[in-house]
């Protein structure tokens, strides 16, 4: 086995990926899958009394080199994948779902953490909450069920395991292999930036000319600026085909009977726990507790995003049809004539917004605002990553080292679209794997991977140029990375991010309001050739057109959390496209305005269980953030340290060492209500 993918001899502890190599995964795979085993059944089969220390301890470190190993190799798969690593994804995924099966429904851990558990009164609070989630998770896994149920289980998550992974690769190899070249005659109206992205990602792909693909950074702007409409029409197409069996890979990357499929094993699932569907299983550990909390915030909302988005196709219809196009306004047309809108209303054009935001000052306000909160201090290193174009840090506080931080901003083929936030290792304070105890010391800081799909430069050494919808990912992506980087538990279990679903998108985007600040830009939106700080004007500007979007966002987003929620309620549907037709029709939703992830493409939901009946929790959270950012504005500074020192020590430090609820009112005191979230948007 290389050892490199289990004692990284990196910069920082950060692993060598020069030194490591696809033919390297099985056996090391192979390897620690072994040892896991061999550890759980060790603690299971102990002829001891179960005690904290021989049982949940012990369960905290026994998988410690097969995590290693997988968060080296799903970093690769998701970021840079090729049909190696993408052979091994799906080898992997049932073998990992049949030791997630025999650990989660072995009746003897159940007992021996149900006897633990009976004695909690005995055990410090961190402790006493890793024991509750690991009966909790048991229970949940089916390890109280009898013997049939139990192999039913088992045979239920191997099959999802398969499906789900070959859910995500079919929509990555429909993005991957789409291209569509544009003449000469197709640029009207396409900004100079635009084009040259466009020029960059045709010779990155060997072709001469201009083309677009299916990259959001690259297929967005077309929608929005290409005056073709017969152009707009193949490209918007094509994006909301994926995974369709109509996409780039036809019939054979068809997620419709996957997903039918991933749904009717859900919903067995469930009730084979007790639950009556897939949404109330899923549900009852989160902040909402139950589908219909969640669907009463959805309407809520819905009511008054239809309002104004109703206003908006008014407009842009009536736009339409001064050009002389008669009908309804498409779906191919909503961002194009919005965008025109907005620079006739606002007087906002990307093009002169662009020269401000380049992702190294971005990256700059990102660290100086976590600066400022947190008195973080980052310092670029040199380390041997996946990609020459991947970066580093290291991140310190009073020369204190608290965590490492890795950027991959680029969009690439074979990269995953969208962004997200990932980890190396988490935040712990234990001793080695033979010693899972707090040791003096002891124990590790993360290592923290943010993933963007950025158009890159259009050149090497020019720089790259972010839109305001762009800059609001880094910021977003950076405050999931402080819940690792702030992570102070004992426990791997309940370190960083793992909390509640619908509390985990609070800290990324509350970090999304300092962008928005004068303070922040004033400091590092500065014109990449003049320096000149970005005018008062426009910045108000950039923020009053983005309110101006948020009937289209807002209506767009909501259909996907309903119609996620839908699928998950009650029976399963045969026909999940009927289905969501269906609600669609019931919520009078615009037809030009189709929900943010088409259903053949919904990653979030049918590329694993993390988001399945919770794509609600974006909308969740956002009640939160709303009211956490006015913490700050009512202290009269955005960077107040006291309501900084409060935000880290009540939630972003506390990972999920308590419930989602008693963190929350630990900062602020109370619960929230939605309408921060209607004025935030502009929809009171």
């Amino acid at each position: 086995m290389n050892p490199e993918l289990t004692q990284w001899s990196g910069p920082h502890g950060l692993p060598r990926f020069d030194l490591i190599e696809d033919a390297d995964f099985a056996p090391a795979f192979e390897t620690e899958l072994a040892r896991a085993e061999a550890a759980v059944e060790a603690i299971a089969s102990s002829p001891t009394s179960p005690t904290f220390e021989n049982t949940i301890a012990a369960m905290e470190m026994a998988e410690e080199g097969l995590n290693r190993v997988l968060a080296v190799f799903y970093t690769l798969a998701g970021t840079d994948s090729n049909p190696a690593r993408q052979e091994l994804e799906r080898d992997f995924a049932p073998k990992l779902a049949a030791y997630g099966s025999k650990v989660g429904m072995d009746p003897r851990l159940y007992d021996r953490v149900a006897q633990v558990a009976e004695h909690l009164e005995r055990l410090e609070p961190e402790d006493r909450r890793v024991t509750e989630l690991a009966l909790r998770d048991l229970k949940r896994s089916g390890a109280g069920l009898g013997t049939d149920a139990r192999k039913r289980m088992a045979e239920i998550r191997g099959r999802l395991a398969v499906l789900t992974t070959q859910f995500s690769q079919n929509v990555l190899t429909d993005e991957r292999d789409y291209v569509l070249p544009v003449p000469d005659s197709g640029l009207s109206g396409l900004p100079a930036w635009l084009v040259a992205s466009m020029r960059a990602a045709a010779r990155e792909r060997g072709l001469t000319g201009q083309v677009i693909t299916l990259n959001r950074s690259l297929i967005v702007p077309f929608l929005e600026h290409a005056s073709d409409r017969a152009l707009r029409e193949t490209a918007f197409t094509a994006w909301t085909r994926r995974g369709s069996g109509e996409g780039a890979g036809g019939e054979e990357t068809n997620n419709l009977p996957i997903l039918t499929e991933i749904l009717a094993l859900r919903h067995e699932r469930a009730q084979l726990l007790g639950y009556a569907d897939f949404a109330s299983y899923k549900l009852e550990p989160e902040m909402a507790g139950d589908a219909e909390k969640v669907r009463a915030l959805l309407t809520e909302v819905w009511e008054a995003a239809m309002r104004r988005a109703s206003d908006d196709e008014a407009k842009l219809t009536e736009m339409l049809h001064g050009d002389g196009i008669n009908g309804a306004l498409e779906a191919w047309d909503w961002r194009y004539y919005a965008e025109r809108r907005r620079k006739a209303e606002h007087d906002l054009d990307d093009s002169a917004v662009k020269p401000y935001l380049t992702l190294d000052a971005m990256i700059g306000a990102v660290f100086d605002t976590a600066h400022r909160l947190f008195g973080l201090e980052f310092d670029p290193i040199n380390a041997a990553l996946w990609r020459p174009d991947v970066r580093a840090w290291t991140i310190t506080r009073d020369g204190k080292p608290m965590a490492t931080f890795i950027g991959d901003f680029f969009a690439r083929p074979g990269k995953r679209s969208g962004a997200w936030c990932s980890s190396l290792q988490v935040q712990h304070k234990l001793g080695g794997p033979d010693d899972a105890r707090p040791a003096p010391g002891g124990g590790q800081r993360a290592i923290v991977v943010n993933v963007c799909n950025f158009t890159p430069p259009d050149e090497p050494g020019e720089p790259a140029f972010l839109s305001w919808n762009d800059a609001h990912t880094l910021f977003h992506e950076f405050g999931h990375a402080l819940h690792h980087i702030l992570s102070d538990v004992t426990w791997p279990s309940i370190s960083g991010t793992s909390v509640a679903r619908d509390f985990v998108e609070l800290p990324s985007q509350l970090y999304e309001h300092w962008l928005e600040q004068p303070q922040v830009l004033d400091a590092h939106a500065r014109h990449y050739e003049t320096g000149e700080a970005l005018p008062e004007d426009l910045r108000k500007r950039i923020v009053a057109a983005d309110r101006a979007q948020q009937g289209f966002a807002t209506t767009e987003y909501l259909q996907s959390a309903l119609v996620d929620l839908d699928f998950h309620s009650g029976e399963p549907p045969a026909d999940p496209l009927a289905r969501q037709r269906a609600l669609q029709d019931r919520l009078g939703a615009p037809a030009a305005i189709p929900m943010r992830h088409g259903t053949p493409h919904f990653s979030h939901v049918f590329s694993g269980d993390g988001y399945s009946s919770g794509y609600y929790s974006y909308l969740w959270s956002e009640v939160m953030d709303a009211d956490a950012f006015a913490a700050f504005e009512e202290a009269g500074d955005i960077f107040d340290p006291k309501t900084a020192k409060r935000l880290e020590d009540t939630i972003l430090s506390r990972g999920g060492s308590a419930p989602a609820d008693e963190l929350w009112t630990r900062f602020r005191e109370r619960m929230p209500g939605v309408d921060a979230l209607l004025k935030g948007r502009g929809l009171n």
